[in-house]
Parts: structure tokens; C-alpha cells; sequence
């Protein structure tokens, strides 16, 4: 009686532990990630924020707008700011705390220190809950760029690494 009584007690003490609260179909998310880079002297510094709001079209597929803003800081020039905006669709795989996904975006790079160009892609990541709303993300995006849509396939070599870190919410 007393090694059940224990093992119910503990049994109850995790479970909120293991508590997931999967999106529901029209839950929102908002996420905020960032990035940075200097060199060993500090004489280039670059310094990245992203952040993103989705609306869940079902439980497993989301679809949203992100925005990144990078400042780049050289020695003998001025900050040069740019940006990505893109619009994206990703499906995630599986339930529970842990769960990957695999989506699509297609937006504009803009700004002072880059080509400006549209751009489109696959990317894939995964998102973990440590808490029934909250969630920490990691997300890999390849963007193709390119000047125009018949321009898109002659491109495909032509495109950029987008990685991301950060934290979620869903409400």
C-alpha cells in the first residue's frame, strides 16, 4: 500500500511535467529569434533578429508572415541595415512535446548591404514545448534568389542559408 501510495504521488508530480496543449485550429503563435557574428578584433559585427506570427489553419499546418532585420557594423564604414520579409506555410509531424516540421516561404531580401531580390524556399525545423504555450524553435531555410519569375529557374544554384534559434508562443 505505501509503494503504491508513493509511486501515485510521484506519477502526479511529473505529470504537468509531460502536459502538452497542441494547437488547435485558429491558435495563434508569435516567435522571437536572434543571431550575431563578429570577428576576433570585433572590426565586423553583424547582429540578426527574426520574428514571426502564424495562425494555424489545423492542428498540424501554420501559416504566417516573418521578418528578419540585420545590422551590419564594418570598421572604416557606416551600419548598414537590410531585411527578408516572407510569407510561409509549414506542417508539422507528429503530437506531442517535441515535433518537427517541414514547410515552404517566398518573400523579398531588401536594404543597404545586399542585392535586393525575391526569394523562395524550402526550410525545416523543429519546435519543443517546455510549457503548454511556450516552445523553443530551430529552423534551416534555403532561399533561392532570384530577379523576376522566369528568372526563378534559372537560379536554383543561386540562393542563401537562413538559420534560426528561438522562442515561441501560442495563444
Amino acid at each position: 500500500m505505501n509503494r503504491l501510495l508513493k509511486t501515485s504521488l510521484l506519477t502526479a508530480a511529473l505529470l504537468p511535467a509531460f502536459a502538452f496543449a497542441a494547437p488547435s485550429p485558429g491558435d495563434r503563435e508569435v516567435t522571437l529569434s536572434g543571431a550575431g557574428s563578429s570577428d576576433k578584433r570585433f572590426d565586423d559585427t553583424q547582429l540578426a533578429v527574426q520574428g514571426s506570427w502564424g495562425q494555424y489553419l489545423t492542428e498540424n499546418s501554420l501559416w504566417g508572415v516573418r521578418q528578419l532585420i540585420n545590422a551590419r557594423d564594418r570598421e572604416g564604414e557606416s551600419v548598414k541595415f537590410d531585411g527578408a520579409t516572407r510569407v510561409f506555410y509549414d506542417y508539422h509531424i507528429g503530437t506531442g512535446n517535441l515535433q518537427p516540421f517541414v514547410g515552404a516561404s517566398i518573400g523579398a531580401i531588401y536594404g543597404e548591404g545586399v542585392n535586393e531580390t525575391f526569394t523562395a524556399g524550402p526550410e525545416f525545423g523543429v519546435k519543443f514545448w517546455v510549457q503548454d504555450r511556450t516552445f523553443i524553435q530551430a529552423m534551416v531555410e534555403y532561399q533561392f534568389l532570384f530577379d523576376s519569375a522566369s528568372d526563378a529557374r534559372d537560379r536554383y544554384d543561386d540562393g542563401a542559408f537562413f538559420y534560426s534559434v528561438g522562442l515561441g508562443y501560442n495563444f
